[in-house]
């Protein structure tokens, strides 16, 4: 009996039935159904005549430095600090660290603010700064300094657990993330200055540090550097020994009705009681600071050799006194 005949059609269901076939078939139908998701995905393209938005880099302000500060880069920057950051510190600044019977009392996060003559003064701060504040402490650095690069940007939020904050310009983001930090019992260290000096005399500090107080409800702890513009001065890439000097204050808040400006003036004031302390004794400068006769961290009003004398004129290491010609 002869085979029944088939249409074409029928043979060609048929081949697709097959198992081999089906499973093709499929491997098919899902190429198509990924080119479409992908189709979904996909950036629009930007129609003809309108400027294609930049694509926003993770570097400089916008770096996001919360991976820094997670229980394994926290061990990292640890190890880094006791393992080779102190021994360099102590090797090259050889640091006399006094006044920190004075944080016996204080509890939770706060906010030390200190003068900065150099880039020595970030190491030394985070070897000298006493436990528990040690072990959670951010810093606020310049992003067009230290956040340049993404190589940079890593490095820095790993080995100083540096934040970006922006200097020419005020920035939201930066403020939030700091007062979110400090109210999550993160303490901040911050040169309110910022930048390095360029003779070893301070600048006015900014309102920073006294805005982010009053906000997060933390105090200020002053901090007087002094012989760091000696260890690396600006403009110098490799340290050389000098003796160093870090004197904690007593933490400082905000009180009723004063501005942020005025509290700035007030912890510049402190720090230059600090600085008076490490010249003379903790007598003299207090008797200094109630006659209203301390001496300004900003130096005398005269010209570059003056300062330089004034800079220079010996105390323990250099006593900030210069006289009223």
């Amino acid at each position: 009996m002869s085979p029944m005949p088939i249409s074409r059609k029928q043979a060609m269901e048929l081949k697709r039935k097959l198992p081999v076939n089906r499973i093709f078939s499929g491997v098919g139908r899902g190429a198509k159904s990924a080119a479409k998701m992908t189709a979904v995905v996909r950036t629009p393209p930007v129609p003809a005549g309108v400027e294609k938005p930049a694509k926003e880099k993770n570097v400089g302000a916008n770096y996001d430095t919360k991976w820094a500060r997670t229980y394994p880069a926290r061990l990292f920057r640890l190890m880094v600090m006791m393992g080779v950051m102190r021994p360099v510190v102590n090797l090259f600044g050889s640091p006399t660290i006094v006044g920190t019977d004075r944080l016996r009392d204080v509890d939770g996060a706060v906010i030390f603010a200190a003068n900065h003559h150099s880039h020595a003064d970030t190491p030394l701060m985070m070897t000298a700064i006493p436990e528990p504040w040690r072990n959670r402490l951010f810093i606020g650095a310049a992003a067009d300094y230290w956040f340049t690069n993404p190589l940079t940007s890593r490095l820095s939020a790993l080995i100083i657990g540096a934040i970006p904050v922006e200097r020419q310009r005020i920035s939201r983001k930066a403020i939030d993330q700091s007062i979110e930090l400090l109210k999550d019992g993160w303490s901040m260290l911050i040169f309110p200055e910022g930048a390095r000096s360029p003779d070893g005399w301070a600048r006015p500090f900014t309102a920073g540090a006294a805005f982010l107080s009053a906000h997060a409800n933390v105090s200020v702890v002053p901090v007087y550097i002094q012989g760091t513009n000696k260890v690396l001065p600006k403009g110098r890439s490799f340290p050389k020994p000098s003796p160093t000097f870090v004197v904690f204050g007593t933490p400082l808040m905000a009180e009723e009705g004063e501005d942020t400006k005025t509290f700035a003036k007030r912890i510049q004031q402190a720090v230059s009681t600090l600085a008076d302390e490490t010249s003379s004794d903790w007598w003299q400068a207090r008797l200094q600071q109630a006659r209203g006769e301390t001496p300004s961290l900003a130096g005398p009003s005269s010209g570059a050799w003056r300062r330089k004398w004034a800079q220079n004129k010996g105390d323990k290491t250099q006593r900030r006194r210069w006289p009223n010609f």
